[in-house]
């Protein structure tokens, strides 16, 4: 109507004033007034979102009170006197947690789409798959979040995490990728896509990656510090989380317990000297739970909670999830702090809620409709590409003399065994799913009643079971979440929150387990669901077939039994180097990973190297190639390989790009991966699989300088299926 109005007024307007003359006096005039109606729409203009992003969160600071802005240090920014609704935080790894299994869900817990974690997720090295998976999730949350049924949770969802699994003892290991920093970091990057969406303006969710930086130690983790040099922290530790900034936009973060070199992570001044200043990082950067009161308690850095909360909020920290607010405001009246600094941080947090359309009209925001309908955990599609995401993550260990896949067609008696045989387990930051399939519903589905089936997971009754079956398939592991309460777990192979492993053997009882089976019957498939490497030397040498997969994806047992027998052909790979024995790994608070740790740096000979995993396939590499046998700093090379099925079967190979620097001025590592490509043949296919290296990842950092340097020398590039399986190798000059 006012638009309309408006309207009449200039045609008025244009028959009471001669055309030719006042032309642009009619449109002046209308253009004021029509400015004036769309401000009249909006009681104050920071909820106007035609207007300039900081000149909105500049009119929202001046109207708010202090007590509000201290409020809105929370996790859940809502100023409820200027209609302002913020959201909360939520968790989700692998889907969003809103369960009974850590207790996101809290009194009304709700089910929720649930994929293979974060290791697992890696294990696909398909950061395509891990995009779809994030987008399958976002809407999840949103759905949580606005659906008049639920309205539960938020929109800032606390995933990825960032760290790096440089040690197979870390008790979060599940909450990872992998051990190496750029992998890491094209994983995390395809998370934050996901999670984010790509409209232009606004986001389906926020993507807050955690923990920055360093933090794969649980034990003593609220006191401990992780120590190493300037080059570890530019080349290794930080790299994931830059490119998440950079390359998948996140503007949320999460600073970890630890403190680094000495100062808390919490107060370091590299949350704004590096993520904000020089990467561009201008959203939430929030405590982890607890941490603000560790900086009295724990680390003994700060007298009180009033200096501790100025030290958080100096160093740039915008929300806290814990008791700040009597901290914060003490702070305020020893002026240690001033409103000011207040009001500079909450821009940050303020821009994350406009992203999110959370001070926006609804009918400009497109995500805003989803929460109608039916739920879309519930449906078919979800279902689907759980499965799907599932089977591309199984990682085929050891097949001898191709003991699998087994026939269904011939098995006329199996025997499933072994304590992680008919349970899907939750993990610590997992939701819970509407359902799901353990490996013996799973086998049960994919043979019906053509093969006699005996379960038991009583390790006596096992043995009976397994004289008289064909085959064994025997599923052993760890309890991701156990059940003795918080800092507990069942024994030294096991770890979770708070707590590391101090073996990384199979506990004493499955080793018994599966050393008896294979006593009474050698035919045995064993099925390792794990969240953690495990030195399974004797397995190794004896078992014919081991197969790994991780946790809590309610398609577990459906997806391993399409691999198991042959539906599908597995194709994942290892993201972390399995070594034999402790005895192979430095201690394990020595973070300067020089010292032998990953694949980088690696000293002996693994168990499993960093990237294998085998196929029931063969393939062939030829005819590795660049465009080009020099490269300039700020160029490019594409290096190509023809690979070729060579088996009888379809199946996926992992192509994988090492670099080598023959002759650099400082240490660098014996390799690293700088790309991967996971391609789908079929028998006697032979697809050119192009990789494109900028020169740029090839820089080191330069201490003096303060800065990446690209250096001018050759440079040898390496294509393989492992990190231990070069298939060709060329050397580029960089100039």
């Amino acid at each position: 109507m006012p638009v309309i109005t408006y309207g009449l007024t200039c045609s008025v307007m244009i028959k009471n004033f001669t055309f030719s003359r006042n032309l642009k006096l009619c449109l002046s005039l209308c253009l004021l007034l029509l400015t004036k109606v769309t401000f009249a729409q909006y009681k104050y203009p920071f909820q106007n979102p035609n207007l300039p992003t900081e000149d909105r969160i500049t009119n929202l600071l001046s109207l708010m009170t202090l007590d509000e802005k201290v409020s809105c240090l929370s996790t859940n920014p809502t100023v409820a006197r200027l209609g302002v609704k913020g959201t909360n935080h939520v968790e989700g790894l692998h889907g969003l947690a809103m369960g009974l299994v850590g207790n996101w869900g809290r009194r009304t817990p709700v089910p929720t789409t649930i994929f293979p974690q974060s290791i697992g997720l890696g294990e696909t090295w398909d950061p395509e798959l891990l995009q779809q998976a994030a987008n399958l999730e976002a809407i999840d949350t949103r759905y949580m979040f606005q659906s008049e049924k639920y309205r539960k949770g938020g929109l800032v969802v606390r995933a990825p995490n960032t760290d790096i699994g440089r040690d197979p003892r870390w008790g979060r290991n599940e909450e990872s990728y992998g051990e190496d920093a750029f992998f890491n970091g094209t994983m995390a990057v395809a998370y934050i896509k996901g999670l984010q969406g790509n409209d232009p303006k606004y986001w389906i969710t926020s993507a807050l990656m955690k923990h920055f930086l360093a933090n794969s130690n649980e034990n003593s983790r609220d006191s401990s510090s992780s120590d190493f040099d300037e080059r570890l922290l530019r080349e290794y530790y930080s790299v994931p989380f830059r490119m998440g900034v950079e390359q998948g936009g996140s503007r949320a973060f999460m600073a970890s317990y630890n403190s680094v070199n000495g100062i808390p992570q919490t107060v370091s001044p590299m949350l704004k000297n590096m993520t904000v200043n020089e990467w561009g990082q201008n959203g939430i950067i929030c405590t982890d739970g607890g941490a603000y009161k560790m900086l009295v308690n724990a680390h003994h850095y700060f007298p009180g909670p009033a200096e501790a909360a100025a030290g958080c909020i100096k160093a740039g920290i915008n929300q806290f999830l814990d008791n700040y607010k009597a901290g914060t405001m003490e702070a305020l009246n020893k002026k240690l702090i001033t409103e000011a600094d207040i009001d500079q941080n909450l821009r940050g947090v303020f821009r994350v809620m406009i992203k999110l359309g959370q001070l926006d009209p609804p009918e400009m925001v497109p995500y805003a409709s989803i929460g109608t309908g039916p739920e879309p955990w519930l449906s078919q599609k979800n279902r689907d590409f759980a499965r799907l995401i599932t089977q591309k993550s199984i990682v085929l260990l050891k097949n001898d003399k191709d003991f699998l896949p087994l026939d269904k067609s011939k098995v006329k008696s199996i025997a499933v065994v072994g304590p992680r045989s008919d349970e899907v387990l939750q993990d610590w930051y997992s939701g819970s799913p509407a359902y799901s399939v353990s490996v013996l519903e799973g086998i049960k589905n994919k043979l019906g009643g053509n093969a006699m089936i005996s379960h038991t997971t009583n390790a006596n009754l096992a043995l009976a079971m397994a004289k008289s079956a064909e085959t064994v398939v025997v599923c052993l592991g760890n309890n991701p979440s156990g059940n003795l309460g918080w800092k507990k777990v069942d024994g030294p192979t096991e770890g979770r929150e708070a707590v590391d492993r101090q073996s990384i053997s199979l506990d004493s009882a499955q080793e018994a387990l599966v050393k008896n089976l294979y006593k009474v019957n050698p035919n045995i498939v064993l099925v390792l669901i794990s969240n953690f490497p495990y030195a399974i030397n004797w397995e190794q040498a004896n078992i014919p077939a081991i197969v790994h997969i991780t946790h809590c994806s309610q398609e577990q047992g459906n997806a391993l039994a399409d691999v198991l027998f042959g539906d599908v052909n597995p194709g994942g790979r290892l993201t972390q180097t399995w070594p034999d024995s402790l005895a192979q790994l430095p201690p394990m608070m020595d973070y300067n990973i020089r010292h032998g740790r990953t694949y980088m740096y690696f000293k002996e000979k693994p168990l499993y190297p960093f990237g294998f995993g085998l196929s029931y396939t063969t393939f062939q590499y030829s005819n590795l190639k660049t465009n080009s046998d020099k490269v300039d700093k700020n160029g490019e090379v594409t290096v190509s390989v023809d690979v070729k099925n060579t088996g009888s079967r379809a199946g996926d190979e992992v192509v994988q790009l090492y670099v080598k620097h023959l002759k650099s001025k400082v240490d660098r590592p014996n390799e690293e991966l700088k790309g991967f490509k996971r391609v789908t043949l079929n028998p006697g296919e032979t697809q050119t699989v192009n990789i494109t290296l900028p020169a740029s990842t090839l820089a080191y950092w330069n201490v003096a300088k303060h800065s990446f340097v690209v250096e001018k020398e050759p440079v040898q590039l390496m294509v393989g299926s492992s990190s231990a399986d070069i298939k060709g190798q060329k050397n580029v000059e960089v100039k």
